[in-house]
């Protein structure tokens, strides 16, 4: 991972104005979800990471639900390919762990599978539309 890319935990009320801004370019803009789609009141509950490059921007995120769940994980266009993903999982994974979690999971759009096998997830189930696109759940043990 590029050492200019530095990652901010916080909750949402620290962190909206960034995550909202990745999210909305990757999934409303690029992915066509609708708005009303991506924004819940899980927001709130949650503990989000935010990616940011050498400049400051933000460029990636994700967030951790109370249960477990890793979920809004996006990475603008101009910064995939280059670890910023990962280090935005690891980071929550080692942030559930601290937390007591034994079991992380999160629904993958399939596209994105053979990322989270990468870093160890595992399929479970079988294949389900959400927001007009296929996904898969998937598990991993910490």
């Amino acid at each position: 991972m590029n050492p200019d890319i530095q990652i901010k935990l916080g909750e949402w009320s620290e962190l909206q104005t960034d995550a909202q801004a990745v999210r909305t370019a990757v999934f409303v803009e690029e992915q066509k979800i609708p708005a009303a789609l991506e924004w819940d009141v899980m927001d709130a509950q949650c503990l989000h990471a935010v990616a940011y490059d050498a400049q400051g921007k933000a460029i990636g995120t994700g967030r951790l639900l109370p249960d477990g769940h890793i979920g809004r994980m996006a990475v603008l266009n101009t910064a995939r390919n280059c670890g910023v993903g990962a280090e935005i999982l690891r980071q929550l994974m080692a942030q559930a762990k601290h937390r007591g979690m034994q079991t992380v999971q999160l629904n993958a759009q399939i596209s994105a599978e053979p990322f989270y096998q990468r870093e160890g997830f595992l399929r479970e189930g079988d294949l389900f539309i959400e927001a007009g696109i296929e996904h898969i759940h998937m598990n991993k043990n910490l």
